[in-house]
């Protein structure tokens, strides 16, 4: 009778297992192309973003996710003015951003880390390093869990998640189907604008290189705010990497750093 109930609660436990992988594998599939067109405007790496929503979400499942399309876990946070929902964590009854859909949700999640000052460091770790921005989101506080990097670098090497970081949607368990995207509407970062897309720098000029930072120098007419919007900078970065404050007139031949110093 043990032998039988043992054997019965190991069926279960299987069937519960696949059930878990039919879900995520159904929420990779789903999200992909979404998290591929997030990494293009901000960089957030699609590999990070999808094992994020696995988790947090767990696939799609979690009360937040379901009644409040918030598949990532953050909270409202004082400069929250959208709808909201609320559920027992940290503290009971917190309170967490909801929104009219999910991909609401990934684009909120890829602005939240692209604009908070405290995982800028990410945004400079080598192209294809998940295992970096796994271990950096967990120093930066985005979760209390001891744990948290290892459980995202599991996921994304468990369901091969680093294959969209080529910047293609390619199908799960179906390597040879690849699908290509229509490239992504480039965002121009304005004065007003808070988001823009990550692009390599421009080929069409000499970049020059000083203490591990690009810089180039300043054309006849050209301002800190049309270097930025060439380079798909934010404002704040191209102040920044310059050492200012404030934005002021440009000299031709003057050295205007694009890239952050080493």
């Amino acid at each position: 009778m043990k032998r039988i109930l043992l054997t019965a609660l190991a069926f279960l436990a299987f069937l519960t297992e696949a059930s878990a992988d039919d879900a995520r594998t159904a929420y990779i599939k789903k999200y992909a192309p979404v998290a591929v067109k997030e990494m293009k405007r901000t960089g957030v790496p699609a590999s990070i973003t999808l094992a994020q929503g696995l988790l947090e979400s767990n696939a799609g499942r979690s009360m937040l996710a379901v009644e409040g399309n918030n598949h990532f876990g953050v909270k409202c946070h004082k400069n929250w003015t959208g709808k909201t929902i609320h559920k027992d964590a940290e503290i009971k009854n917190e309170c967490f951003r909801a929104y009219s859909n999910a991909e609401a949700s990934f684009r909120d999640h890829s602005d939240f880390l692209r604009n908070g000052k405290r995982y800028d460091f990410l945004f400079e770790l080598k192209k294809g390093d998940y295992k970096g921005w796994a271990n950096g989101l967990k120093k930066a506080g985005y979760a209390t869990d001891p744990a948290y990097p290892q459980k995202l670098i599991k996921l994304i090497e468990e369901y091969d998640l680093a294959r969209f970081d080529t910047g293609k949607v390619i199908e799960a368990k179906t390597p040879a189907a690849v699908v290509e995207e229509a490239p992504a509407k480039v965002e121009e970062p304005v004065d007003n604008t808070v988001y823009s897309e990550v692009l390599d720098v421009s080929l069409t000029r000499e970049v020059f290189k000083k203490n591990g930072a690009e810089y180039i120098l300043a054309r006849a007419g050209e301002t800190y705010e049309s270097i930025a919007r060439n380079y798909r900078l934010f404002k704040h970065e191209i102040l920044k990497y310059n050492g200012l404050n404030s934005l002021k007139p440009l000299q031709e031949g003057e050295i205007v750093y694009i890239s952050p110093k080493r």
